[in-house]
């Protein structure tokens, strides 16, 4: 790449500001379907994985100019629902446990475990889940309603469309879809033998939802419904849309302090909040951490590395080089155009700031969107590099790196942007 080829790359960035990196429009409309953890707590650190995951992939398809949407599916019908009744009553078939249940306990008054149950579900949304996806700077389009497709009667119109093509039989009194047809393993039973529907019932009604809107869905899950992916394939090609359903499974998280492993269990009442770890170290820190490794990777979350206020901690360290621009240009006066580049540092900066549209097209085609918070790293890298050997504010390039420096900063923002970190002018 030529010196006059990559002047030039800064002159665009400098020009296309916020919307550096953005790839053509595309009229292909894409869903990311992201946490949809059953109401039945606040959101946990072994749960909340797919916020950040979900919430940055859909944000760099949107820069890379398709049309997408997040959305969050509530599971607020079934087993868990009547258990979490049971826990709100406290009675002999209680399981969960927790400061929250104490508080449900206080505040619903009926006697009825289902009642209990659905009325604790909607303050757990309202109260407590969507509070924490607010603090952690992700903006759902839609929150959707699984009870909802079941009231609606979609959910039996749905299993009456496959019944219609013979794709369900009766089977010791339960009544099972042919999955095996489309390729996966076993048949699943859609309605149990106790009449009550499995998942897989609402998901037909769901997927058929999402097809009408959608030309592509992505559901982001954790790792242990890897066993449910083949059934919920056969259905969306079942219901017509094979190819058009992308499902990401994440590993767990777990946290260590001081090099100790915090132990975890919903049930028993021992967990980590998210609200508790965003009082601790913060949205910024949560969410760069949450996406430094791929969705397959195991998760070490290192709660002292994240609480560090030094170079140590990568989100810090990648924050700091745009406080320590804001802090140059402070004392910079007005620039022209001249921009003229020939050392090895300042180079190796362009073409790192180069990378960042390539970056976007990369995980919108295979959702590693680990890139972004490696890019950012690096990117930080060589800026604090070029920081130590380059004099910004003295010398016959001084216009050039000045205009430099604001390219590195607009890169930085679009890049932190995209994973919902803030960019702080002053560390």
């Amino acid at each position: 790449l030529s010196k006059k080829y990559l002047a030039s790359q800064v002159k665009e960035i400098l020009k296309a500001g916020d919307k550096y990196g953005s790839l053509p429009k595309k009229k292909k409309r894409i869903q990311v379907e992201f946490i949809s953890a059953n109401p039945t707590g606040p959101l946990t650190v072994g749960n909340a994985r797919g916020g950040p995951f979900g919430n940055t992939l859909a944000n760099v398809l949107k820069k890379a100019g398709f049309k997408a949407e997040k959305a969050y599916y509530i599971n607020d019908c079934g087993m868990q629902i009547l258990t979490l009744g049971h826990s709100v009553l406290k009675d002999d078939q209680a399981k969960y446990k927790g400061e929250y249940i104490d508080l449900l306990h206080k505040k619903i008054k009926s006697k009825d475990p289902l009642k209990a149950g659905e009325a604790a579900a909607k303050l757990i949304i309202k109260d407590m889940i969507k509070k924490t996806t607010d603090r952690m700077k992700i903006d759902y389009d839609e929150w959707i309603s699984e009870k909802s497709f079941y009231l609606s009667g979609e959910v039996d119109r749905a299993l009456s469309f496959f019944r219609k093509k013979g794709l369900i039989y009766t089977k010791d009194k339960a009544e099972f879809f042919k999955s095996s047809y489309y390729g996966d393993g076993r048949d699943r039973v859609m309605i149990k033998s106790d009449g009550s529907k499995t998942y897989l019932a609402g998901d037909i009604a769901l997927h058929d939802y999402k097809f009408k809107k959608f030309d592509k869905v992505i559901n982001v899950w954790g790792s242990d419904h890897h066993g449910d992916v083949s059934g919920l394939q056969a259905v969306v090609e079942a219901l017509g849309h094979k190819g058009k359903l992308d499902i990401v499974l994440l590993q767990f998280v777990t946290l260590f302090e001081e090099g100790r492993e915090l132990k975890m269990s919903k049930r028993k009442g021992v967990y980590i909040t998210m609200e508790k770890l965003l009082d601790e170290v913060g949205s910024d820190a949560v969410n760069f951490f949450f996406l430094q490794k791929s969705p397959d990777t195991h998760l070490k979350f290192d709660l002292s590395l994240a609480k560090e206020q030094s170079e140590k901690n990568p989100v810090y360290y990648v924050q700091y080089a745009n406080a320590r621009i804001s802090s140059i240009l402070k004392k910079a006066k007005k620039t022209n155009s001249e921009l003229k580049f020939d050392h090895p540092s300042e180079l190796s900066l362009i073409k790192e700031l180069i990378r960042f549209p390539e970056i976007i097209e990369d995980i919108s085609n295979d959702y590693q969107v680990q890139r972004l918070t490696r890019y950012a790293i690096d990117l930080a890298s060589l800026f604090h590099r070029f920081y130590k050997e380059c004099k910004v504010l003295e010398g016959k390039n001084f216009d050039s790196r000045l205009n430099l420096i604001k390219a590195v900063q607009i890169v930085i923002k679009n890049t932190l942007g995209l994973m919902g970190i803030s960019v702080p002018n002053k560390m």
